[in-house]
């Protein structure tokens, strides 16, 4: 990949949403250029730097968006509310997409998309003098043109019950992503399994009604049934540091045995 294939790195995960199969991701908490190089090798579609849960600061996301680009990996942001100057520090850096945690209302998504697009359709600000926009290699009629073509990724988690009329909230978004955890002790834990079940039913019938890919998070690839996730175009699946927990407690057991 090049500097500038931001763009593509977009159509080639929004391709991925449509092929009857999940795009599989992880999240990263970690500060390592190496997660993304593994998570590339392994095989994932994407990953998304975690903003809310995680240590990780605004130049370590960064710092990994740039690193994910350059391996030709998309990676989108989770962060847990819209911060219009930030957002737009991490979509120049290179990321494909925002991912915004505890949507409930329309006016969050109406912001999300107006800090992630270009005016008439948003209130981004311009700038060329960034990796996205190849440095000012791009003409501005030259970006402005290929954002508008493709423009980040937009995925909203659905985390609680008490929301604003979902075929509203979803309609400006690309994904959306169900939160079972949070939905999960929102509908009061130890949450009954099958009025989770039928919650996370109600926000997947939204999402297809809306014509909106539909995902979510799950702790490993074969709990997605049970989830209500089998049929997820968009799956994360663990993150980094769990990966690495696993690991150090399966070997720290091998060694004392």
């Amino acid at each position: 990949m090049t500097v500038g294939d931001i763009h593509l790195l977009r159509r080639r995960l929004r391709a991925a949403l449509t092929t009857g199969g999940p795009a599989v991701g992880t999240f990263v908490k970690l500060a390592s250029p190496d997660v993304v190089e593994l998570a590339e090798a392994a095989g994932f579609a994407f990953v998304v730097v975690d903003l809310e849960h995680s240590t990780l600061t605004e130049q370590n996301a960064v710092d990994v968006v740039r690193h994910a680009h350059a391996c030709g990996l998309p990676a989108l942001v989770r962060i847990p509310e819209v911060d219009a100057p930030a957002v737009n520090r991490l979509l120049e850096a290179g990321a494909a997409g925002i991912q915004l945690s505890m949507l409930t209302r329309v006016t969050q998504a109406e912001a999300l998309v107006a800090a992630t697009r270009f005016a008439p359709a948003g209130r981004r600000s311009v700038s060329l003098a960034n990796r996205a926009a190849r440095f000012g290699a791009l003409p501005l009629a030259g970006f402005l043109r290929a954002e508008q073509g493709d423009p980040p990724v937009l995925v909203g988690q659905i985390e609680t019950a008490r929301t604003d009329p979902l075929p509203d909230l979803l309609a400006p978004l690309d994904v959306c992503f169900v939160g079972s955890t949070d939905l999960a002790v929102d509908l009061g834990l130890p949450a009954d399994p099958a009025v989770l079940r039928a919650a996370v039913d109600r926000v997947r019938e939204a999402a297809r009604s809306a014509a909106v890919a539909f995902g979510g998070w799950v702790p490993a690839w074969s709990a997605a049934a049970d989830l209500g996730l089998g049929d997820a175009d968009y799956l994360v699946v663990g993150s980094d540091l769990q990966m690495l927990a696993a690991a150090l407690r399966a070997a720290a057991g091998e060694e004392n045995q």
